[in-house]
């Protein structure tokens, strides 16, 4: 059992996202991963959705981009809690200004964004 909850991470090299989600699993989050194909990722956040996505903008952050403002525009999708990490300045304007909503942050402060979506961190209903 995760006490975490469920985490969807897009990353844009597939070596690079398995090493950074393995600290995400040793938190105690379910992560999910896609690291090929933006239809896929949307695909799969839609029909099964995480607690939160976290999108990186360090590789083809125009995928990333273009994937979050995909998943904003789906029935449901809006609801999903967008956090962008990492990226050049000019990579994380331009998701700004094309998803205003989402979260944006580093990979050194993404745990403590993070810890704010985790189960254990919300109160009960």
């Amino acid at each position: 059992m995760n006490p975490k909850g469920r985490l969807f991470y897009i990353h844009w090299n597939p070596a690079e996202a398995e090493a950074r989600t393995s600290s995400f699993r040793e938190d105690g989050w379910d992560v999910r991963l896609e690291a090929k194909d933006g239809d896929r990722a949307s695909r799969r956040i839609l029909g099964d959705p995480p607690d939160v996505v976290v999108i990186s903008l360090a590789r083809l952050p125009s995928h990333g981009r273009e994937t979050a403002a995909y998943l904003r525009s789906r029935k449901g999708g809006s609801e999903i809690p967008i956090v962008f990490v990492d990226g050049s300045e000019d990579a994380v304007g331009k998701a700004a200004s094309k998803v205003p909503e989402a979260i944006y942050t580093t990979s050194l402060e993404l745990q403590v964004i993070l810890s704010g979506f985790a189960k254990d961190a919300q109160p009960e209903k």
